[in-house]
């Protein structure tokens, strides 16, 4: 039995190892989303941006966390996809041409013009 236990036992743990390594590398990114329409618009963004595997963006901490390969791609170029998609990424600001095309509910509070607190979605 000890011995079952010594052979399978690492080959659970290298199979772990390869499904976490293959995502990729992982960035978290703070932006300057509102609610589930900023999602729908940066992930859909980050599936069209080269090397990105995966995204995910939790509305409420306001975090988009992607898995990259770091071979095609590099934080750098994530954050200025997100900044073309209308968004603040960490300290690098938003195109203000994209974030000027946002719907009202993905702007920041103060730029809304109905200035209220949640979405209005269609």
């Amino acid at each position: 039995m000890k011995l079952l236990l010594l052979v399978t036992l690492p080959l659970f743990l290298v199979n772990i190892a390869i499904a976490q390594s293959s995502k990729g590398t992982e960035l978290k990114i703070n932006t300057s989303s509102q609610c589930e329409t900023c999602k729908e618009t940066l992930e859909k963004a980050m599936a069209y941006e080269r090397g990105v595997k995966e995204s995910n963006l939790d509305v409420e901490s306001k975090v988009l966390t992607v898995w990259y390969n770091p071979q095609k791609t590099t934080p750098e170029k994530i954050r200025k996809a997100i900044n073309l998609a209308g968004y603040d990424a960490d300290d690098t600001k938003a195109d203000p041409k994209a974030y000027s095309k946002l719907k009202d509910c993905c702007k920041k509070p103060e730029d809304r013009h109905s200035h209220s607190a949640g979405c209005h979605h269609e």
